[in-house]
């Protein structure tokens, strides 16, 4: 069983015979002990050790889909959860490190559920096979901690979260500190051994970063009992050397830098956060920071170093005590001289980077990039300095500023990246406050003036057609790009020609940054919420340049080529979207080319920033140009998307199922085009719906197919079919509102006749629920579902309807679940449309019902208050509203899973436009009307049935 399981994974390895592999590997986990067999492979050490590498890979991603369900319950039977749990750590510290990666991962994953309360051996665990002269076997252990303990950093304070962190501490904090000591002495003994050193080294950057893991919230307690010998090894540290340890490669950091690079990760925190504890050791730290940046090389194996020495300096300039050591004009020029100018200097191997591999260049440069560039670091360092000293900053930065302009007028050819300095500092002691990715910069240093700098020095570059230097090309749009919303209405409508012109640059870097500011200038609104520039004049210009801007992305055809420059595509979004419908007339070469490039990238999707952008742009192109052409655009989609769901390009069908949906929605009075029927039976397999990051889409898209393929559906019998998906995405709290979803379609599409023998069943499904795992959620949509059948008498449905099939369930359980959950909960509904149903459903239960007419007297004076409420008073709003703000792309993470489209948002239909905008004007007549049919029976009821209060207000609407 073994050896074929291990002839699989090694097939898997095979690029001609992975995706067969794979899937086989699917049919495989499906046995019983598939986990187990992993582990045995993944532990033996006779095997391969690729293939043990792979056996762990795969371990890895069979947890992530089946360690627990939507619910947090276990999906493996209890005793291999067992098994994997007490065999885990032990493996993890006997396998090489690339396999102990992958099942450190497994670990993260199995603790994000478990830890610490179903998992409360595990730091016993740990601590038990720490050994303070054995690195080998420690930084198996730490990697393991560092693994689970990570997730603590980007939380956010809670009960939960500080009682495992003290588990943790109690059990974990003395052995650490005696772990440290253990390791400073290993270290002494092993200091010519390079081979021990090493080992020790990963170790001490381990537990660097565990030492931040475990202060991430709060000082634990014997941190800051020993916080001076604390201090004492990190200095001792952080000023460390150690020939042994220097690598011959200049552009590879190595343990020495992220051990110092750690330290001062560390140091920045405990600054910013615990500096009552801590404020007497900094001193230290500071001369020691100044000594390193002021002696450093400028090899890249040094920027991390480097950057994380500025952000200490950062934050220490923060501090009043400290702060002040900076002030003088005299130290500030020592400052920028020989800290800042070294770090903002374009490099040569920025230069290389700029010439060889130009997407990397522009990441780093932007702001969003994660790396840590020294130009970044210094800047900020200068910034806060110049929050804090403006004056005097600003004067000694306009002297370098003109220093280097002065040197690049003498010889632009030779003296460009003095220029290239000049602009740096000038933009870093311009700009207040953080950039924002929507609107750059918005406030400035008053000493200086943003536009006569751009005016005077950077728009010849802009203009000239040769002569300047690429870069200075870029700086000239990057200037632009960061102070957007400093630059005037009447300013931007003079450059963006300009910039427009440059996306037909033959530089990389330079027609990527015009697109990006093109992006940004197009998003750009002024105060009144106008666009800063007007549609009308992109419009003329939008086929040309959507046209080169799609030739510049399949410049080389290379699926990974075609999606390396994700900046290009937003550009192809940003102007779909600004154009709305004028893409019509020159819709065919827009479709033409959204075609050909998701032929080509769905064999090897490599960009999720790009793919995003990109499916978000052919968003924005159905929106605008389906309507007018709405069957042209089904067919010719309909085979490039199709190919996506049968070559099973997983990262892309979440975002297809949504674009289907948005063409079928285009036309929603048609038929359904056969081939679209055809999709129904694929569609409704359960295998699809086992991804969670399909869910939400294939909902849409399925309340997209139900209105226009109803009749075939019925001819078809899917309906039990689609009934069942709705019963399996209303077992789970995560996607009970998409079950909900699913259901109000079927109930607002087919007629009562056809689903007449399924309502007992979906009613007691639902107060199942209700009754054993009841969410506020799941009440919420119960009870908005309640009045969507009661308000559509249209089709025969009312609240006699609903008792009756409640009351088949269990008899007399009407009446509870009536007062105790829909009158109940009704006015903690949020949004308008529910209210609004809720209000047509209770007005129609008063005129219409002849239960409550007769049966529940007293439920109709209670369904009357309820009314009321609604119609007076607003929502109780207790529990988050599941309306999500609009995300910036910038702070979208695109994993596996499912990212909402912008450019098609579902449109809210109102099912009942007859009401007019004047709800309570309606249910006054409505009610008025029905009292007349019922030959007064509704004047009768509201005088024996209400207080005093409740017949004045209900008289003020039918009067």
């Amino acid at each position: 069983m073994a050896e074929a399981l291990g002839a699989l994974l090694e097939a898997s390895l095979d690029p001609r015979r992975n995706k067969e592999a794979e899937s086989a590997l699917r049919q495989e986990e499906q046995k019983p002990g598939f986990s187990l067999q992993l582990l045995q492979i993944t532990a033996s050490d006779s095997s391969p050790h690729n293939l043990r590498l792979a056996s762990a890979l795969c371990f890895k991603n069979f947890i992530k889909r089946n360690w627990t369900n939507e619910d947090g319950e276990y999906k493996l039977p209890l005793d291999e959860v067992a098994t994997i749990k007490r065999e885990l750590i032990t493996l993890m510290i006997s396998v090489p490190p690339a396999v102990r990666t992958q099942l450190g991962e497994a670990v993260s994953v199995i603790a994000d559920s478990d830890f610490w309360e179903r998992w409360d051996t595990l730091v016993d665990d740990l601590v038990s096979k720490l050994s303070p002269d054995n690195p080998t076997v420690n930084i198996g252990v730490l990697q393991v901690a560092h693994s689970i303990f990570k997730r603590w950093r980007p939380l956010f304070q809670s009960n939960e979260l500080y009682i495992e962190i003290n588990h943790v501490l109690n059990k974990f904090g003395n052995p650490f500190l005696a772990l440290f000591e253990g390791l400073d002495n290993y270290l002494e003994q092993n200091k010519s051994n390079k081979q021990n050193l090493t080992l020790g080294f990963t170790q001490l950057n381990l537990m660097i970063k565990l030492f931040y893991d475990l202060s991430c919230h709060d000082l634990p307690p014997m941190f800051e009992e020993n916080i001076s010998a604390i201090a004492t090894i990190l200095h001792k540290y952080l000023t460390y050397d150690n020939q042994l340890l220097h690598t011959d490669d200049d552009t590879e950091a190595g343990l020495l830098e992220y051990v110092r690079a750690g330290i001062f990760e560390v140091l920045t925190l405990y600054v910013q956060k615990f500096l009552d504890a801590f404020g007497p050791q900094v001193g230290q730290f500071i001369q020691s920071s100044w000594g390193l940046l002021t002696t450093i090389g400028q090899e890249t194996k040094y920027d991390i170093l480097v950057s994380r020495a500025l952000h200490f300096l950062t934050s220490v300039a923060s501090m009043p005590e400290h702060a002040a050591a900076f002030q003088s004009e005299e130290t500030l020029g020592q400052i920028i001289e020989k800290v800042i100018l070294p770090n903002v200097s374009l490099r040569e191997s920025d230069e290389e980077l700029f010439e060889d591999e130009p997407i990397e260049f522009i990441r780093r440069d932007l702001e969003g990039s994660d790396s840590e560039t020294r130009r970044r670091a210094a800047t900020d360092f200068l910034r806060r300095l110049a929050e804090k000293f403006e004056e005097s900053v600003t004067k000694v930065v306009l002297k370098y500023t003109e220093h280097y302009l002065n040197e690049y007028s003498k010889s632009p050819a030779s003296n460009w990246k003095s220029k290239d300095t000049a602009i740096y500092l000038y933009s870093a002691i311009a700009a207040k406050g953080v950039a924002t990715s929507t609107h750059g910069v918005t406030a400035t240093n008053s000493l200086v003036s943003i536009t006569d700098f751009f005016q005077q020095q950077l728009a010849a570059d802009l203009v000239s057609d040769d002569g300047v230097h690429p870069i200075l090309k870029v700086d000239a749009i990057k200037y632009l790009y960061t102070f957007r919303s400093i630059i005037t209405k009447e300013q931007w409508q003079q450059v963006l020609p300009v910039l427009v012109k440059h996306l037909a640059s033959s530089n990389y870097v330079v027609y990527t940054y015009a697109a990006i500011a093109v992006e940004r200038a197009l998003f750009l609104s002024d105060g009144q919420g106008q666009p800063v520039i007007p549609p009308a004049e992109i419009t003329p210009l939008a086929r040309d340049l959507l046209e080169h801007i799609f030739q510049l992305i399949q410049r080389d055809p290379a699926p990974q080529k075609v999606q390396e420059n994700e900046f290009l595509m937003r550009c192809v979004m940003r102007v779909l979207v600004v154009i709305r419908d004028g893409v019509v007339p020159f819709a065919d070469v827009v479709l033409q080319r959204f075609i050909t490039i998701t032929q080509i990238i769905s064999s090897n999707p490599s960009n999720p920033r790009f793919y995003y952008f990109f499916f978000e742009a052919m968003g924005a192109f159905i929106r605008y140009a389906a309507p007018a052409n709405p069957d042209k655009l089904e067919q010719a989609l309909y085979a490039p998307f199709a190919g996506i769901l049968q070559g099973d390009v997983q990262e892309f069908m979440p975002y297809v199922f949504q674009l289907f949906a948005a063409l079928l929605e285009a036309n929603s009075s048609a038929n359904l085009p056969t081939y679209y029927q055809e999709l129904i039976a694929p569609i409704l397999m359960p295998v699809m719906w086992d991804s969670r990051g399909n869910i939400p889409a294939l909902v849409r898209l399925l309340s997209s197919i139900i209105p226009r393929g109803a009749q075939y559906i019925i001819e078809h019998n899917q309906i039990e079919p689609i009934l069942g998906i709705f019963q399996k995405l209303v077992s789970t709290k995560a996607n009970e509102g998409y079950g909900f979803d699913l259901l109000e379609t079927v109930v607002a599409t087919f007629p009562p006749t056809a689903l007449e023998q399924y309502f007992v069943m979906i009613m007691q499904i639902i107060l199942q629920r209700l009754q054993n795992s009841k969410t506020e959620n799941l009440s919420l949509r119960f009870v908005r579902f309640f009045h969507f059948i009661t308000s559509h008498d249209d089709k025969g449905y009312n609240p006699d309807f609903v008792m009756q099939v409640t009351e088949k369930v269990q008899q007399n359980l009407f009446t509870p679940v009536y007062l105790n959950v829909i009158l109940q909960d009704t006015q903690k509904l949020a949004r308008p449309l529910d209210r609004k149903t809720a209000v047509i459903s209770l007005t129609k239960t008063l005129a219409n019902s002849d239960a409550f007419a007769t049966r529940y007297a007293k439920g109709w004076g209670f369904t009357c208050n309820t009314l009321l409420k609604l119609l007076e008073l607003p929502p109780d709003v207790s529990h988050k509203d599941d309306i999500a703000a609009e995300v910036d792309v910038e702070e979208m993470s695109f994993g596996v899973g499912f990212t909402p489209l912008n450019t098609i948002k579902p449109q809210l239909k109102d099912p009942w436009p007859e009401t007019g905008a004047d709800l309570k004007k309606w249910v006054g007549t409505y009610l008025k009307e029905a009292d007349k049919k019922h030959g007064g029976r509704i004047s009768q009821f509201a005088q024996e049935r209400l207080d005093d209060q409740a017949k004045a207000v209900l008289g003020s609407y039918i009067s």
